[in-house]
């Protein structure tokens, strides 16, 4: 398959918003290159860094950009023609150019050329005290293990390599919350990666739902690479808040004991009288892809629908939220 490679130039501050439309858009992904980022590294990598390859050093200047990876067929076509619509938006909202130019263009990659670039800045990476994230095309030696489960993943275009904050706090939560045996509803799936880990910490089944095609098979495949029981995993493609048939499948199932939702403010917010629909009593809520400006909203909207806030997690001005019954 080939996709459309499509680079969006903003600033360091532009981030965060821009992120958040392309989460509200179910474009997921996103390689961020950022100046901001490259010296904090040359700061924290190490005390005398005292050497730079000549390659890199262009992104000490560089525009801020954020670069997905669209298929090059109706649905992408679409997802673009929404995309620039949304930076349009930004653009008129943005009196003061703290965003930057919100301009999107884009190229034509084929699928070998698009991992070979990504790949290489996807590594093995331990999280929290019972997983490591191992892309599935990294060897890793006992030693690297250290009594961790592996949690082998291939994203594909699909977001979910537990590298980004809003991914590694649901997992870190998850690694809080699952005691076994649970039913778990991931709303939004992306990779499959919160299902896979679900089941690996002793989860009973997992139904992964998305409103992306692509995701929800790239979600299958993994969920087949880490060996899981396939007869506990159900996968559905499409958006709850439209398709009255997917929400009568998933109350079908009689509710669950754990749902995650690794989405955007916006969303979650419309999600949430179908989420406290669908959980059991009893059950856990985990929210995250929050940026903390929105995250007191969210928690307001948790609030009305009679839950309470067990925990709030922050990183990187993301925002994850452990919630319960009352």
């Amino acid at each position: 398959m080939n996709w459309t490679e499509v680079k969006i130039a903003t600033t360091h501050e532009g981030i965060e918003p821009v992120t958040a439309l392309l989460l509200e858009l179910g474009i997921t992904g996103a390689v961020v290159q950022d100046a901001a980022d490259f010296e904090e590294f040359l700061e924290t990598a190490s005390p005398r860094w005292d050497y730079v390859d000549e390659s890199l050093e262009p992104l000490r200047t560089c525009e801020t950009t954020l670069t997905v990876y669209l298929p090059v067929n109706a649905q992408g076509e679409r997802e673009f023609a929404a995309l620039e619509e949304g930076l349009e938006r930004m653009r008129r909202l943005d009196e003061d150019g703290a965003y930057g130019r919100l301009r999107a263009w884009t190229k034509v990659v084929d699928e070998e050329d698009w991992a070979n670039n990504w790949k290489q800045y996807f590594k093995p990476m331990p999280v929290g005290k019972r997983l490591l994230i191992r892309p599935t095309w990294e060897t890793l030696e006992d030693a690297d293990i250290q009594g961790r489960a592996v949690l082998s993943i291939d994203p594909g275009a699909s977001f979910g390599t537990g590298g980004h904050h809003t991914t590694r706090l649901c997992l870190e939560l998850l690694e809080e919350t699952v005691r076994g045996g649970e039913n778990v509803l991931d709303m939004g799936c992306g990779s499959g990666i919160l299902g896979i880990a679900a089941m690996l910490l002793g989860a009973k089944s997992v139904t992964a739902v998305d409103v992306d095609e692509n995701s929800v098979r790239i979600a299958g495949e993994n969920f087949e690479e880490n060996g899981v029981d396939t007869a506990g995993i159900r996968r559905l493609c499409g958006d709850v808040l439209t398709d009255a048939a997917l929400l009568e499948t998933l109350r079908s199932e009689g509710g669950y004991e754990l749902i995650t939702a690794n989405i955007v403010a916006d969303v979650i917010l419309a999600m949430l009288p179908i989420l406290r629909e669908l959980l059991r009593r009893k059950g856990t809520l985990i929210l995250s892809g929050i940026i903390s400006e929105r995250a007191d909203e969210v928690e307001k909207g948790v609030r009305a629908q009679g839950l309470c806030i067990r925990r709030r997690a922050e990183s990187g001005g993301w925002v994850a939220l452990l919630c319960g019954e009352a």
